[in-house]
């Protein structure tokens, strides 16, 4: 098997996947369900980079911005760039995740998790903070696999071709 081609297949579907997402997060607050019937939102933060073209040619354009403005890189979007990486936002009851995602690899970095009281108590266990410090990085991953399994779904579906021409219009407009 060509890894080449693996490796080429799985970047262009992480970056279907984030375009989508911006896209999702861009026209409403998107709820989504987790298995123990808890529900979350999901938005595009702060960071943003689209890529288009190959080998020297390849251009990226990173756009941060405190403020959400990403219209430099939805502009790219409509030369033909697609989004390479984006950080994105977490957030269940008054709990925030921050993370980056890769679109090539679906590498995670970055993950900030929310803050755990690191104040000891006489009588606590030791290794309390550690597993509630581990939970917390579980139930990123858990909130990030719901929302990829509902993209993979709907990018597997007959309903694809339908959104797909969403997003476009969405890009253009």
């Amino acid at each position: 098997m060509d890894l080449s081609l693996v490796e080429r297949e799985n970047t262009l579907l992480g970056q279907d996947f984030l375009t989508w997402l911006w896209y999702k997060t861009d026209q409403d607050t998107v709820l989504f369900k987790l298995e123990d019937n808890r529900t979350f939102t999901l938005q595009m933060e702060q960071k943003l980079s689209v890529q288009g073209g190959e080998g020297e040619t390849k251009a990226t354009a990173t756009v941060s911005s405190p403020a959400g403005e990403m219209s430099e890189a939805k502009t790219g979007l409509s030369t033909g760039k697609k989004v390479s990486k984006a950080q994105l936002l977490f957030a269940m009851d008054q709990d925030n995740w921050l993370v980056t995602v890769n679109a090539a690899d679906f590498g995670l970095s970055g993950l900030k998790t929310p803050k755990i009281n690191t104040k000891d108590d006489e009588g606590d266990d030791p290794d309390a903070k550690f597993l509630e410090k581990i939970f917390l990085v579980e139930r990123c991953l858990e909130m990030f696999d719901v929302v990829y399994t509902q993209f993979l779904n709907l990018r597997m579906s007959k309903d694809w071709a339908e959104e797909a021409a969403r997003v476009k219009l969405w890009i253009n407009g």
